[in-house]
């Protein structure tokens, strides 16, 4: 049977080598995000918000022109290695 992750970890790099982490809960999560929110404004200068789930009271924006790459990576955790 094969396993399923507890949630996504996206990687965003941008220019000038920062780098951030968020999750999403599911995967399709961060893909209605990334269609919805990052791809139309892929050019744009203006800021767009990052959603971070799981910090209350604390936001992110990007740039959408300055993101160089994403890293999506499944996070396996059980209830013994959760944070």
């Amino acid at each position: 049977m094969p396993r399923t992750p507890s949630e996504f970890s996206v990687h965003i790099m941008m220019e000038g080598g920062h780098r951030e982490e968020v999750r999403f809960p599911t995967i399709q999560e961060f893909q209605k995000w990334y269609s919805g929110e990052l791809m139309p404004k892929a050019a744009s200068e203006d800021f767009i918000s990052v959603p971070i789930k799981n910090v209350q009271g604390e936001y992110m924006v990007v740039r959408p022109a300055r993101v160089v790459s994403l890293r999506v990576e499944p996070v396996y955790a059980g209830s013994v290695d959760r944070y």
